[in-house]
């Protein structure tokens, strides 16, 4: 499946806190702190499985959501930076 650089999760999740909700009161109502709010929001993180079960319960979303988002961002990220040959194994006889 080819994909064309698929947003962070954290682009994503910034659609889905309220407009007058804090960075702050957002990272206090997921029990995390601030700082790891911030860095997932600005995509200097990513997103964890326990984090994933936070945002369910938080906003509603289905459990694996998130993680879902996070793979594909990340295989998209592996896929561009690839450089080494891979030989594939021989065929089982």
């Amino acid at each position: 499946m080819d994909m064309h650089n698929p947003a962070h999760p954290g682009e994503l999740l910034r659609e889905y806190i309220p407009a007058d909700m804090s960075v702050t009161e957002a990272a206090q109502r997921l029990s995390i702190s601030r700082q790891a709010l911030s860095a997932l929001l600005n995509g200097r993180s990513g997103i964890s499985a326990e984090m994933d079960l936070r945002l369910a319960d938080a906003l509603g979303t289905t459990p694996g959501f998130w993680l879902r988002l996070q793979i594909q961002r990340d295989l998209w990220e592996a896929q561009r930076k690839r450089r080494l040959k891979v030989k594939p194994f021989p065929k089982a006889a």
